[in-house]
């Protein structure tokens, strides 16, 4: 076990400026254990660059201090790129990831669908030192959306109805979805949809919001638990071959790093959490503008987890 010190609690990073706000330490935190007091090992907590993960990440971290574990929060990190790798070298612990597009991108050869076959694969695809934890039921998926308008005019309800307008039509998303098999580039092998354009925007953040709203981008990759898809009126396409593809929430985690007392405490976040409460906190946070802190801490105490 390597040793570590204990960072002091900080605040939940911004992702874009004005969007979220600032997420200052408080009540949530007042009794938090130290490493001296709990004799525990100090656990590090990692997330993706979006807002979701973010959340996810205070939720891990404040249930594993909940039971007694120091814990450093390293938030906002990057995309799973950048991510996935700080894991394999154990110098993240824990990360909140989605199952189906984590084997995309580990083996994105192998195919696998549904929780069970998914994680299977999962599994035998990981070094010896990741492991994944329980999969929750909550599930954000990828997703391709359009405006109403868009929808209406071009009479889009699946994303093969794309196909016939995409080269008049521009799309936005990460620069990193452009690429992968379940993303962009497995749209346009499985469904013939070549868009005139892709633009690199944010993932499902407020640039690809704002650009999807306003009517420069025609086409969005948008996360489904993202509140404004319900506020904004957006449409979301039908995905009949699969090839986005069903992601549930799943900690991984570096095994050697992260205690079986620690590994129960996340198998409890993730029988405890439901897509639409994943999608009613993400609106808290970002909609809200709520501070992260304190939407992880009620939830955590609406769930007995505290």
């Amino acid at each position: 076990m390597k040793t570590r010190y204990l960072a002091f609690l900080a605040t939940v990073p911004l992702i874009t400026a004005g969007t979220l706000t600032a997420c200052g330490a408080s009540d949530p935190y007042a009794s938090a254990p130290t490493a001296e007091d709990s004799g525990k090992p100090t656990i590090v907590v990692g997330s993706a660059n979006f807002s979701e993960n973010i959340l996810l990440g205070e939720i891990y971290a404040k249930t594993l201090e909940n039971q007694g574990f120091a814990v450093e929060r390293k938030l906002n990190i990057g995309a799973r790129e950048v991510l996935y790798s700080q894991v394999e070298n154990c110098t993240l612990d824990v990360v909140p990831e989605y199952n189906q597009a984590l084997l995309a991108f580990i083996a994105p050869d192998v195919s696998a669908s549904g929780t069970e076959e998914v994680n299977s694969a999962l599994q035998q695809q990981l070094p010896d030192s990741l492991q994944i934890l329980k999969s929750s039921e909550a599930q954000n998926n990828n997703s391709v959306a359009v405006t109403s308008a868009i929808a209406q005019e071009f009479g889009l309800t699946k994303i093969e109805d794309l196909a016939a307008h995409a080269e008049e039509m521009t799309f936005g998303g990460p620069t990193e979805w452009k690429t992968r098999s379940d993303g962009y580039q497995g749209l346009a092998e499985d469904y013939g949809v070549s868009f005139r354009e892709y633009k690199n925007l944010d993932y499902s953040g407020p640039i690809t919001l704002a650009a999807l709203g306003k009517g420069d981008i025609d086409a969005a990759l948008l996360f489904s638990t993202t509140p404004q898809i319900e506020t904004e009126g957006f449409v979301v396409l039908q995905d009949p071959k699969n090839t986005i593809g069903v992601n549930n929430v799943t900690p991984l985690i570096c095994a050697n790093e992260v205690p079986e007392a620690a590994q129960d405490a996340l198998g409890k976040i993730s029988e405890s959490l439901s897509t639409e409460e994943l999608t009613l906190l993400n609106k808290q946070y970002v909609l809200d503008h709520r501070d992260a802190a304190e939407v992880a801490n009620e939830w955590i105490t609406q769930k007995g987890l505290s």
